[in-house]
């Protein structure tokens, strides 16, 4: 293989091809605009809730790309506790989900403000509360003093993706990422949140979470992009999904001499997938939006607004009273009742798909 990128003279002088680049890049701009508009007409709650589901699935996601699984709701609820979303069956979160959250919140909601070495040192402290990744200790809140080898492959026979940049040269290459970072320089937000993303992955400053970081610094792009810190889609989850194509890109792209238009073009489809998966999401909060507008008037008990919401939020399997009596925790007579009640208010409806059980399924509604 060749040099690195980084090993070359004025390495960060990118370039790449605008003709292979600009339909896509457009149809992004485009999308980014209509699921703005889409948001917008939703009313407060559903954009709120929008952007809780979002942000969990960012957190969740990026760090499962690094293997990580965390706990869907802690992370949910520290969001929500944060934001001062009000949301039912909040749960207690972790001191180390607090962290990971505290990082992401702080570069989506503060977009606006620098990105300075004492922000990504203090990004990188929420991290690694404890100063230990799994069991090794690292250096915490500071930028590496060590050499870093990408490797893959059992002990012995490791096989070694790539050098990042070295130790000694990591504070000057990160302090002239900075400066370019925090600049106007003329370029479309989107397009310097792929070139971010990919610049500071090369350099590689920390001990670990330099992917998380990566990814953070990213979102905290794309919502200067869009003028807000409302978060609508999750560009973490759809690098999950292709998460094979992001470790081949990247690696291939390290060798070039500047060129990185291979980069940035799947960086914008990955982006443009990321907000088609989001369409299906607002759809169906558009229509527990629209659900709840039409029913705003009739009277709904606690247990039945709780059934009803899981309805919406993708409800596993048939919904029958021994479920609904499960779920809220009362007998199986209250339950009944709450199931007759809706029933008789046009809301819920038998399904005709006989059986010893009964099931029950939202009827039909429409807005007038």
């Amino acid at each position: 293989m060749g040099k690195y990128i980084h090993e070359h003279k004025n390495w960060t002088d990118f370039t790449w091809d605008d003709k292979a680049i600009n339909a896509l890049f457009g149809k992004v701009r485009l999308m980014q605009g209509k699921i703005i508009g889409q948001m917008n007409a939703l009313g407060f709650s559903a954009k709120e809730e929008a952007t809780l589901t979002a942000l969990t699935l960012d957190v969740v996601k990026s760090s499962e790309i690094e293997g990580e699984l965390l706990n869907y709701h802690q992370v949910r609820s520290s969001i929500a506790r944060r934001l001062g979303i009000n949301t039912a069956g909040l749960v207690p979160s972790s001191r180390h989900i607090e962290g990971i959250v505290e990082m992401m919140l702080d570069a989506t909601q503060h977009y606006n403000l620098p990105l300075t070495k004492k922000r990504l040192f203090g990004w990188h402290a929420a991290l690694f509360p404890t100063g230990y990744s799994g069991p090794y200790e690292i250096e915490v809140g500071r930028y590496r003093t060590g050499e870093m080898q990408v490797v893959s492959g059992a002990m012995g026979k490791e096989k070694v993706h790539y050098e990042a940049v070295k130790p000694e040269l990591v504070k000057t290459e990160m302090d002239k990422f900075l400066d370019w970072f925090n600049k106007d320089n003329g370029l479309d937000p989107v397009l310097k949140a792929a070139i971010a993303h990919f610049w500071f992955i090369i350099i590689h400053p920390f001990d670990d979470g330099n992917g998380r970081i990566g990814r953070a610094i990213t979102d905290m792009l794309l919502a200067h992009a869009e003028g807000s810190g409302e978060r609508f889609y999750s560009m973490s989850s759809q690098i999950l999904v292709e998460r094979k194509q992001y470790y081949e890109i990247l690696q291939k792209v390290q060798y070039s001499t500047g060129d990185i238009t291979e980069w940035l073009e799947w960086f914008l489809h990955c982006l443009k997938n990321a907000m088609l998966a989001t369409e299906n999401t607002t759809q169906r909060i558009l229509h527990k939006a629209e659900f709840w507008k039409l029913h705003e008037h009739i009277l709904i008990n606690e247990r039945q607004r709780l059934m009803l919401n899981k309805i919406f939020e993708g409800f596993e399997g048939k919904l029958q009273t021994s479920k609904w009596a499960k779920i809220t925790k009362t007998s199986t007579d209250t339950a009944l009742r709450d199931i007759k009640d809706l029933v008789k208010k046009g809301i819920l409806q038998q399904t005709n798909d006989g059986g010893r059980n009964v099931n029950y399924e939202l009827a039909d509604f429409k807005l007038e």
